[in-house]
């Protein structure tokens, strides 16, 4: 008999693992996610850097055969799609597209996808490990300049839009959202974007809005989204300037263990419509040096307890859709990976297989 999956997983899919010519005019030809994570070293006793990659190596998401080895990793993981973080900067301008372009083109792999819409600007100081924590280089500033741009978005991404694989909830469209108080149009768009919708024939689009902030559950409600997905993993550090600029001074990263997860994961608002976000690590002193921020002590025994406890929390709250994402699928820079590793193979694999179905 088969057991029967107790959620659904959406797992973020970060694409920075090719060249491009803005990575290699800023920081050198060739750069990639790689570089920041073979380059990490220890900051402090007990730190382990740096993170190895085991089956699939170091990748370039160029090649079909590796983006089909991932989506075979995450069907093994019980993995229900990925999130792919899709860069508009405004006015046409993309960054980071090609992989999930040749997905779309190729038709392959067979696995379902969705868009998180990562709405930010890209600052040096969060791909540069040695800059100050008080210094900060605008590399290329997000801008929003309404409806045209708005259309242009639409039309753009309308090929993933209409592909088969495109991930649904309630018959439509799922589309996150990373920052949406950084939109001054935010409900203009999504306004426009169901009336192109149905222009084009599609059934409209399921919005959601990332939240970090506590105080951004209510702030987002009051907007036209369906859901909001709730990511607190920040809620865990103390992250006042003046703790950072400790940590600067000291040389020593922003800690804590991973079993606070355990504890102040605050399950209570998890419900209907807010849909949890689950960890396997996070360690994001690859890119920033002595001024990141690192979990310890996770182990894929911990991480499947706490898969367990956000599940128990949304089978009880939510009488909906039981979904729950995933930070994340690949997120080598910052510690947050399923993917295989020298030091643990498949073993987070296992632990979110084995909480989805025991």
């Amino acid at each position: 008999m088969t057991a029967k999956k107790k959620a659904k997983v959406i797992a973020f899919y970060l694409p920075q693992f090719h060249p491009i010519k803005e990575n290699d005019e800023w920081w050198g030809k060739g750069f990639t996610e790689w570089t920041n994570v073979a380059k990490a070293r220890p900051l402090f006793c007990g730190h382990e850097q740096p993170h190895i990659p085991a089956d699939l190596g170091f990748y370039d998401l160029r090649m079909p055969q590796v983006r089909q080895a991932q989506a075979d990793l995450a069907k093994e993981a019980g993995i229900d799609g990925f999130c792919y973080w899709h860069y508009w900067l405004g006015n046409g301008k993309q960054l980071l597209e090609r992989p999930l372009q040749e997905v779309i083109e190729s038709k392959q792999p067979d696995f379902p996808f969705c868009l998180g819409w990562a709405n930010h600007s890209w600052l040096k100081k969060l791909w540069n490990s040695e800059i100050s924590p008080t210094n900060s280089q605008m590399l290329i500033e997000q801008t929003y300049s309404g409806i045209e741009d708005i259309d242009k978005h639409f039309y753009t991404m309308l090929p993933a839009f209409r592909d088969p694989r495109y991930m649904r909830i309630n018959q439509k469209l799922v589309f996150l959202v990373y920052e949406p108080r950084l939109n001054p149009y935010m409900t203009l768009h999504m306004d426009r974007w169901q009336e192109l919708a149905q222009k084009e024939g599609l059934n409209g689009f399921y919005f959601i809005a990332q939240c970090k902030r506590n105080e951004e559950l209510a702030l987002y409600r009051q907007l036209p989204f369906d859901a909001l997905n709730y990511d607190c993993l920040y809620y865990f550090f103390n992250q006042s300037r003046i703790r950072k600029l400790l940590a600067y001074i000291l040389r020593h990263p922003i800690t804590t263990s991973y079993r606070s997860i355990l504890r102040k994961y605050n399950t209570g608002l998890i419900k209907d419509g807010v849909y949890p976000t689950v960890y396997p690590n996070w360690d994001t002193t690859p890119r920033r040096g002595v001024i990141g921020t690192v979990l310890k002590h996770s182990t894929p025994e911990l991480f499947k307890q706490h898969v367990q406890q956000i599940i128990d929390a949304t089978v009880a709250n939510a009488e909906g859709d039981k979904i729950i994402f995933l930070k994340s699928w690949n997120e080598w820079a910052e510690g947050n990976y399923m993917e295989p590793d020298i030091k643990y193979g498949h073993q987070y694999i296992k632990a979110l297989h084995e909480a989805l179905y025991d």
